[in-house]
């Protein structure tokens, strides 16, 4: 049996070095069903699960291995068993179902991630702005991606909503009537590994299986309220026939904004921060401030700046419970004073005033 070229799927030398530390084989894996993994190596595909000691001291669920992650493993024709698992370069985050409030990887080792919107009225701007805050902090570089663009009669005009919002950003536009998804494939190389993320019924799988050159995954038809339906069930990674790798899990929809690059997504609103008279402006009431002043200016829409505030806030409270999510509340509201403990040292001193 011939031996499989591992770099098919992505490894290179930075994995090889890392893996030299340890006397197991190299494997990446490339599907996995609750607590049991499928780990392909170069003598083939293995069942796997996670060792003993390696489940003692994982602190965190995203101590455990996900859909692309290299890892040492012992072969077993058996169930094969996952000792360690190499350095991530990138990882995708959620917080774990249920009311853990664990981090969750869901996919790891993504070198570009194209981030899908339809143009078709599901096309929010906002819901963009999200995905390239949380595609930054990934750790992969983001590519915006606009599908059935058969369905939209003004490309121009959204080009131009986008300038302000996918700064720095390649755009794609795509088809399901034409070829037009061939623009993606400049991003696809040779041991490259990418993933799809956007709302369900956006034509990420659509888009994979055009790529795949067959149909491989199940397509549903469009809603009548025009909006897509989410067929991905299971997290794999594909080999492409042109060579390149894609990540494919349901995960990805259920990111969490606690997953993101502010500094990055908002990079203007960053810039704009950095001239503002107060290190610590939250731009809102405070005199010198350079991003409402941009606004006041038009050069920065008053509803990005918003969106900004509520993906912020989002991120605050993303995994407290409702006591902790009061007390942020109650401690941005009397910020201006010190914050909650100055107001109860206020209120303590005025009650043994009155006594």
């Amino acid at each position: 049996m011939s031996k499989i070229n591992l770099k098919d799927y992505g490894l290179n030398d930075r994995f090889i070095n890392e893996s030299q530390m340890y006397n197991f084989s190299l494997g990446r894996i490339i599907s996995q069903d609750k607590g049991l993994y499928t780990a392909v190596t170069e003598n083939g595909e293995f069942k796997a699960q996670i060792s003993g000691k390696l489940r003692y001291n994982a602190v965190n669920i995203s101590d455990y291995p996900a859909v692309g992650d290299f890892v040492m493993l012992d072969e077993n024709e058996g169930t094969s068993v996952i000792h360690h698992i190499l350095t991530r370069k990138s990882a995708f985050i959620r917080k774990a179902a249920g009311t853990s409030k664990d981090d969750q990887v869901v996919a790891a080792n993504v070198d570009t991630v194209f981030i899908c919107m339809s143009l078709n009225r599901d096309f929010n701007l906002r819901r963009l702005e999200r995905y390239i805050a949380i595609g930054w902090d990934s750790g992969a570089i983001p590519v915006v991606v606009l599908t059935k663009s058969d369905l939209c009669t003004d490309i121009d005009s959204i080009f131009l909503e986008l300038s302000g919002i996918a700064i720095g950003l390649d755009i794609l536009v795509t088809s399901s009537l034409a070829e037009e998804y061939e623009s993606i494939k400049k991003y696809i190389n040779y041991g490259c590994t990418v993933a799809f993320i956007g709302s369900s019924g956006v034509g990420k799988t659509t888009l994979i299986n055009k790529l795949m050159g067959q149909s491989i995954f199940e397509t549903r038809e469009i809603r009548n309220d025009d909006r897509g339906r989410h067929t991905t069930t299971r997290r794999e990674l594909i080999l492409l026939p042109e060579g390149g790798i894609v990540i494919d899990t349901p995960g990805m929809r259920e990111l969490g904004i606690e997953s993101a690059d502010f500094s990055r997504a908002f990079s203007d609103i960053d810039e704009l921060s950095q001239m503002c008279k107060f290190s610590d402006c939250t731009h809102t009431r405070e005199p010198g401030c350079a991003v409402k002043k941009a606004v006041e200016s038009g050069s920065l829409s008053e509803e990005r700046l918003e969106s900004y505030f509520k993906l912020k806030k989002e991120a605050d409270y993303e995994g407290l419970n409702f006591k902790q999510i009061e007390t942020q509340k109650l401690n941005r509201m009397f910020k201006d004073v010190g914050g909650m403990k100055n107001i109860r040292r206020f209120s303590k001193e005025k009650n043994k005033y009155n006594e």
